[in-house]
């Protein structure tokens, strides 16, 4: 009989590691002038999204089961900030930096983690809710990610799931899907 714990773990895994390629294959259709671009003065850009996404996995995920989900280093407002431009080679690092912290601590979780209690910003969770929290947090901006990728990639852009007007093409028996979710 299969520990429900060991499916959710390889679940959160499987889904931590879909919006990475989800982010990955957006990120690669914005052309670079538009790295920086806001929409309006309200606003994030696909670098400040990415600044604070990996600021966010790297808080939460450095020391997880050990150390306070914020950390003293960590300035989230000036996540938000970007006072200069800077290359995509920059903002792949930061990308690469959030997401190699975040797998490596949830690989390293066991079924009987889950039932272990963590704190983020001093307030008890359990690490599922954690888990929980901080996928959700993720797959939000992974779709503000994409939604700007498809905007100024314009007709360049490649479907990350199912193409518009062939859904058809894609029911269920017809073609075998991996990776990302429809």
């Amino acid at each position: 009989m299969t520990d429900i714990r060991e499916s959710y773990l390889k679940d959160v895994v499987r889904q931590y590691r879909n919006y990475k390629a989800l982010g990955e294959k957006a990120l690669a259709q914005i052309p670079d002038e538009h790295l920086h671009t806001e929409l309006d003065s309200n606003s994030n850009s696909v670098a400040v999204i990415v600044k604070h996404v990996a600021g966010n996995l790297r808080s939460r995920f450095a020391d997880f089961l050990t150390s306070d989900g914020e950390k003293p280093d960590r300035d989230r407002d000036a996540e938000f900030e970007m006072p200069e431009r800077v290359a995509r080679a920059t903002i792949l690092a930061w990308w690469e930096s959030g997401w190699t912290t975040a797998l490596e601590a949830i690989e390293g979780l066991r079924p009987a983690d889950l039932d272990r209690t963590i704190t983020i910003r001093q307030e008890p969770f359990l690490v599922i809710e954690a888990l929980n929290r901080s996928i959700t947090h993720t797959a939000y901006h992974m779709g503000q990610i994409a939604y700007l990728a498809r905007h100024f990639a314009g007709d360049q852009w490649t479907s990350l799931s199912i193409p518009k007007g062939q859904s058809k093409q894609f029911q269920v028996g017809t073609v075998k899907q991996e990776g990302i979710a429809r």
